[in-house]
């Protein structure tokens, strides 16, 4: 994308805003990983859509000689997330920073989006990344099984597929938040590490999927 198709966008996203503060929605590493600056959050929930592995990567936590999995978020179900209130400020600036973060190519745009969400206070809307997302460079609905094979054994110069579920999960934890599918594929990778290295954890080592990482 260029500089005029990032501007073109934020002024678009922008007038699609509601009036008052820009709020921004996490369900995956903006939670732990924001690179901007927030004075507030919430915890929130959306509904119609949940946490997936679906976005296959190259690099970053994957390499062409083996490929990794981002997250996203699928139609269907409920996801429970955190909102960010940014800095009073110009919208379109703050959200073309943002879209400089998240977004690369012309084939993202449809990705990013108004998500609506209910916080304690009532409903409102956050811009989401990586919803709804569909065509070349997913693989939808995947079994937990398969997508643990993966996280478990993809690895690039940022890090390791293991290591970003293990922040995400341990994250959402500190704000109270059990995504019971990512628990379960915390258990999955874990068994899968473990019949890499070919090592049984014993009971009162640190788990499987931490020992991966650290």
């Amino acid at each position: 994308m260029s500089d005029e198709d990032y501007q073109a966008l934020a002024l678009r996203l922008a007038d699609e805003a509601d009036a008052g503060p820009l709020w921004v929605f996490a369900y995956g590493s903006l939670i732990w990983k924001p690179a901007f600056e927030s004075v507030e959050q919430q915890r929130v929930s959306a509904h119609g859509w949940h946490r997936s592995f679906c976005l296959d990567i190259l690099r970053w936590r994957g390499s062409p000689a083996q490929p990794g999995l981002m997250m996203a978020l699928e139609r269907g179900g409920r996801c429970d997330g955190v909102i960010y209130r940014l800095p009073d400020g110009e919208k379109p600036a703050q959200i073309e920073r943002l879209l400089r973060r998240e977004i690369d190519d012309h084939e993202s745009i449809s990705s990013v989006r108004w998500v609506p969400v209910r916080t304690s206070q009532g409903r409102l809307r956050a811009l989401g990344f990586w919803v709804g997302v569909t065509g070349q460079g997913t693989s939808l609905r995947q079994p937990l099984e398969k997508v643990a094979w993966v996280l478990a054994r993809a690895c690039g110069h940022v890090g390791s597929g293991a290591e970003y579920l293990y922040n995400t999960v341990s994250h959402l934890d500190a704000f109270g938040i059990h995504d019971r599918n990512l628990w379960r594929l915390q258990e999955l990778v874990a068994d899968e590490i473990q019949s890499i290295h070919g090592h049984r954890i014993a009971s009162g080592e640190p788990s499987a999927i931490n020992v991966a990482i650290t």
